[in-house]
């Protein structure tokens, strides 16, 4: 196993592995053709050019026996409420491919990227969570994180009943 951050030059691949990850774990999620216009959003080549510049935003390719199985997304500087953006990193998004799950690839992947943010000095590692996938809470609490607020996803076609997230953060 092994993560590797992603260089602009492998845009298409993070295209490719970003929606198939995405909408095979959470397409149904979203009501109407919300999926389809958050791929579009997320993912589309404009953006994704901008934040693969940008030095404050890191993109991984999860890597299992040679094969792309998932992608990591980082916010090297991002505020967590009470805390200031330099001390702090947020896991934006980290997806595998369903088949891939239950192999130990997330808990290196997480290992991988905590040990990451202490290298670059930052105190305090954050992420969300919808706040009804007890699955994905009780994995980062495994891994030390702890429940810090609530926060809501707003996002137009997502399911209300999913809209609740929790912020969780590690001391790093």
């Amino acid at each position: 196993m092994k993560i590797q951050e992603i260089p602009p030059t492998k845009l298409r691949e993070l295209q490719e592995i970003s929606r198939i990850a995405y909408s095979t774990n959470f397409g149904h999620h979203w009501d109407g053709n919300g999926l389809e216009i958050y791929l579009e959003e997320q993912f589309n080549e404009e953006r994704l050019q901008r934040e693969l510049a940008d030095p404050d935003i890191g993109y991984y390719f999860v890597q299992d026996a040679g094969k792309i199985v998932g992608f990591a997304k980082m916010k090297w500087a991002s505020a967590l409420p009470g805390l200031r953006a330099d001390a702090c990193c947020e896991l934006e998004k980290i997806y595998m491919l369903p088949a891939e799950k239950g192999k130990g690839i997330g808990r290196f992947t997480m290992e991988k990227l905590i040990a990451e943010a202490q290298a670059r000095g930052k105190s305090t590692f954050f992420l969300c969570v919808i706040d009804t996938n007890t699955a994905a809470m009780a994995f980062y609490q495994k891994l030390g994180f702890e429940f810090h607020s609530k926060t809501r996803l707003e996002a137009p076609f997502f399911k209300e009943e999913l809209k609740g997230m929790h912020r969780m953060y590690l001391e790093t």
